[in-house]
């Protein structure tokens, strides 16, 4: 859920169209300039790494170099590419969104460990909730890859990772929302939307990466999911039977990442050419996701009718027995 917010907004304000930096006559120039002039003779390995040409390279040094003239002149930064100009750090693009992708797939991997030993095993959705966690680290390591070596196929997997995400968020809120046991209909609604998955992925591969269309799909499913989540809680407080106080965790999680979404739409320079909305919102999820997780946990004791409390039967966690409250 949390990546797909990123893939909503950051298709809108970082498209892959021309911008006003790489546009510009005096970019243009000094790249060509560049590259006949000055290429260096053998590549260095960061400049390897990041699987630059010459002709990239310098365009990396004409982006700072304007960028640096701008500065001193009183004018605002501009982005090339679609991207902020970015230094780069042992070969890295964006070393600070690169980070806090990891710091990302750690949250996941931590509770996917931590779902395995505090959910009970006799649980119905823990095969799913385990699912959720692998799913998410895969999707971090894309987005670790893609601001490591923006690439089509690197950007590529990035998106197609967090749309895969985002739906399966959505098949496990309806599974959980609306309490779907039954095997038949559990396989034929993941068949469904697996389906309709690889369409959409074949489409954007092989006939037309239409960003539009992407973003509509994605909103449609972020929006749709949101409002599950939203509603089940609200219910939870209505009815009040049984009780079931830890609801506000998941709205806790819905409306973070809605009010972390907000560092995507007012976007703003980097900071030190290092730290921009982009990757604040990458670390605000690092903060964000534990909502979910321990709202998933309290959740699953609750429907087996036990008191959460790791202290209170510590051999519950190592699976040896569970025993109502």
């Amino acid at each position: 859920m949390k990546r797909a917010f990123v893939v909503l907004v950051c298709i809108i304000l970082h498209g892959v169209l021309a911008s006003e930096g790489d546009d510009a006559p005096a970019f243009k120039i000094c790249v060509n300039d560049c590259h006949d002039t000055s290429c260096p003779v053998s590549l260095s390995f960061q400049v390897e790494f990041a699987c630059r040409s010459y002709k990239r390279d310098c365009e990396y040094y004409c982006m700072h170099k304007l960028t640096d003239q701008a500065l001193d002149e009183g004018l605002p930064m501009v982005q090339y590419y679609g991207k902020w100009p970015f230094y780069r750090l042992a070969g890295l693009q964006e070393p600070a969104s690169v980070v806090f992708s990891i710091g990302n797939g750690l949250v996941h991997y931590r509770y996917y460990k931590i779902l395995s030993r505090e959910i009970p095993v006799a649980y119905f959705y823990k095969p799913f909730l385990l699912a959720f966690a692998l799913i998410g680290v895969n999707t971090w390591i894309w987005s670790t890859v893609f601001h490591a070596r923006d690439l089509n196929w690197t950007q590529n997997m990035d998106y197609f990772s967090a749309g895969f995400s985002l739906l399966y968020a959505f098949y496990f809120a309806i599974l959980r929302v609306f309490h779907v046991r039954h095997t038949s209909t559990i396989k034929i609604l993941g068949a469904v939307l697996l389906m309709l998955f690889v369409m959409h992925v074949s489409y954007l591969s092989f006939v037309h990466f239409d960003f539009g269309y992407n973003i509509f799909v994605s909103v449609v499913v972020g929006v749709a999911q949101s409002l599950l989540w939203i509603g089940w809680a609200i219910m939870q407080y209505v009815k009040r039977t049984p009780s079931r106080s830890y609801a506000f965790l998941i709205l806790m999680f819905v409306l973070g990442v809605l009010t972390a979404s907000m560092l995507e739409v007012f976007d703003f320079a980097p900071i030190w050419r290092v730290f921009d909305a982009h990757s604040f919102w990458h670390f605000s999820t690092i903060l964000i996701t534990p909502f979910f997780y321990r709202f998933v946990i309290e959740d699953a004791w609750q429907e087996m009718g036990l008191h959460y409390s790791r202290w209170d039967n510590p051999k519950a966690f190592a699976g040896q027995e569970w025993l109502p409250s």
